[in-house]
């Protein structure tokens, strides 16, 4: 009998609470402009709670950015991929039908690279390649800078086009003229004997 009167007096005051609720909401509808305006500023002011794009709160991913250890863009590269950095030839390079290809160190990261062409931006990272080419990608934007002995190319490798072709610096066009002086053998060349 008791536990029937606590339920009872439970619901009471739930209804009571609801009717409540009803007559603020018809009253602050009655009010004066001046009062339903300091009510959508008062709205205003809690839906600015700054969200990052993740839906984090802003303040809560500054404190995780404080306590968490940065590592550099640099330090993410292996020894060999620094070693391949080395080797990559910057500058504005001149390409096939007029295009020009510039490549740029990133100071503040060594081992990355600022590749432009025309209105496309890319920032390429050297990558390790099986046959020996100088190769660099944005794994982002899908673009890759292979850099071979006697020309360079960018290529876009979700469209599987190539951007600009035929791009030479000087020292390539220096190993273009010795290859036609005395070209490679080819595997179909009978062995000298």
């Amino acid at each position: 009998m008791k536990s029937l009167s606590i339920i009872a007096l439970g619901v009471l005051s739930l209804s009571m609470g609801m009717a409540h609720a009803q007559s603020s909401a018809t009253a602050a509808t009655n009010k004066p402009a001046a009062s339903a305006k300091s009510a959508s500023a008062a709205k205003k002011v809690v839906a600015k709670k700054h969200v990052t794009k993740k839906g984090v709160p802003a303040k809560t991913a500054k404190a995780v950015e404080t306590e968490t250890p940065v590592q550099s863009l640099s330090d993410r590269l292996t020894d060999d991929e620094l070693a391949i950095a080395k080797t990559i030839q910057t500058g504005e390079i001149p390409c096939e039908l007029g295009a020009h290809v510039t490549v740029t160190a990133d100071e503040k990261n060594p081992g990355f690279f600022r590749v432009s062409s025309g209105k496309q931006h890319y920032y390429m990272h050297p990558v390790e390649s099986r046959t020996g080419a100088v190769r660099m990608e944005d794994n982002r934007a899908g673009a890759m800078w292979l850099q071979l002995g006697n020309k360079s190319m960018l290529m876009n490798q979700k469209l599987g086009q190539r951007i600009a072709d035929d791009c030479t610096t000087p020292e390539q066009r220096e190993v273009a003229a010795q290859l036609k002086l005395r070209p490679q053998p080819t595997l179909f060349d009978e062995p000298k004997r």
